[in-house]
């Protein structure tokens, strides 16, 4: 087994860091304690299903084989980097800031961090596993989550900022639930990248997200302000860890890197479709951000996607570049890179770039070191943008 110690970095500075990209284990009974008595048996929790414990859905449909915590910080602050080894962690193995709030408070006191920004394991980066019951009780299964998310954040005392989920497959509730979350008092919304791929409460196929059906959303996240968030892995097409990227020759572990690896750049293909689909000639004022993507490949995409505008689709127009609607409306997160990391920033554009941590994911940035290093080559107004008020105007939180 390999493992690295999680140690403290302790900012030197009053810099109030804000973590754009964090995970929750969910409890057991996240939904279970919370469902009416009529849905208790079919929500989401954890029961023996074909030899092993495992998440179950509806009584019957498994969504997650094995009931894995999808952490791999263990109790004492180690941090397993064996995908053997993290495939075998039960929910008593990992530590307690994964799924609890004074633990993990007490974690990000230790590392530096004031806030983070929360997404789901269980229900999909995207809310994808909801699609596999009937609309009402996929329906139940998200508000669930979503009440769960608003009591978490105020028990946090404001630090810690879970985005919603929605019901996507029907755009009236979707309109309603974002509604209900921003009156809830959450900070942004996580929606599936290619609902396309499923059917909607009627059986016919939803359209896609650059379609017109998508403007009422639209219209609301613009009008209240409400970022939408785009987490790698957020939809079946995109989620490809241990399968098409990898030659069946590679051992799992090296799948699993190279899946990894390719899932960033899958966000690429969803900034290139909002851009193409034409929402943002409509809606000016929308903030979309890709989440656990890396930086590097932005810049590339947005030259490529520029160029080929004109020279392959000649007669499109536009009001922008799609380089031009990157910078108004959108926002990207690194955390692994190095390698010049201060002049890719400036690349993609100091007002456009978060940072994340992944925390409490294998890929996640724990131990957290030389951050400060890595980012000297900007000015120390440029790194609070990017690892503090960025974020804080995006998601309002106050850091005065």
């Amino acid at each position: 087994m390999t493992v690295a110690t999680m140690k403290s970095a302790h900012s030197k500075t009053a810099l109030k860091i804000i973590d754009a990209d964090t995970h929750l284990t969910e409890p057991h009974d996240l939904w279970t304690r919370r469902a009416p008595a009529s849905l208790k048996d079919r929500v989401p929790q954890v029961k023996m299903y074909q030899g092993q414990m495992s998440w179950i859905i509806d009584g019957d449909k498994s969504i997650g084989t094995g009931a894995h915590p999808n952490s791999a910080i263990l109790k004492d602050g180690t941090k397993i980097r064996s995908i053997d080894a993290f495939m075998g962690l039960k929910f008593a193995d990992v530590h307690a800031g994964s799924s609890q709030v004074k633990a993990r408070l007490a974690v990000m006191d230790e590392t530096g961090i004031y806030a983070q920004i929360v997404y789901p394991n269980i229900l999909g980066f995207g809310g994808q596993a909801a699609a596999k019951v009937d609309p009402a009780l996929r329906l139940s299964c998200v508000q669930i989550y979503n009440d769960a998310m608003a009591e978490l954040q105020e028990e946090s005392g404001q630090r810690l900022f879970p985005m919603a989920l929605l019901p996507w497959w029907n755009v009236k509730e979707a309109v309603k639930e974002t509604e209900r979350c921003h009156g809830l008092g959450l900070r942004g919304i996580n929606i599936n990248s290619d609902p396309h791929t499923h059917k909607d409460d009627d059986g016919h196929n939803i359209p896609d997200l650059a379609s017109p059906h998508w403007d009422p959303l639209w219209e609301a996240c613009e009008s209240m302000d409400v970022p939408i968030n785009f987490h790698i892995g957020g939809s079946e097409q995109s989620m490809d860890w241990l399968g098409q990227q990898g030659w069946p020759s590679l051992s799992t572990a090296l799948k699993a890197g190279l899946g990894g690896a390719m899932l960033f750049f899958n966000n690429g293909r969803v900034l290139g479709n909002i851009i193409f689909g034409g929402a943002l000639d409509r809606f000016p004022k929308l903030k979309f951000v890709s989440v656990e993507s890396g930086i590097g490949w932005v810049p590339f995409i947005l030259e490529a996607l520029d160029y080929q505008l004109v020279e392959i689709a000649e007669g499109t127009r536009f009001d922008m570049k799609p380089s031009e609607y990157f910078r108004r409306n959108f926002y990207a997160c690194f955390w692994f890179e190095k390698k010049d990391i201060s002049t890719t920033i400036r690349q993609v554009g100091i007002d456009n770039v978060l940072f994340e941590t992944d925390f409490p994911h294998p890929t996640g940035l724990y131990p957290i070191e030389n951050l400060e290093q890595r980012l000297s080559g900007l000015t120390k107004k440029e790194q609070v943008k990017v690892l503090s008020t960025n974020a804080a105007k995006l998601y309002r939180i106050p850091v005065g």
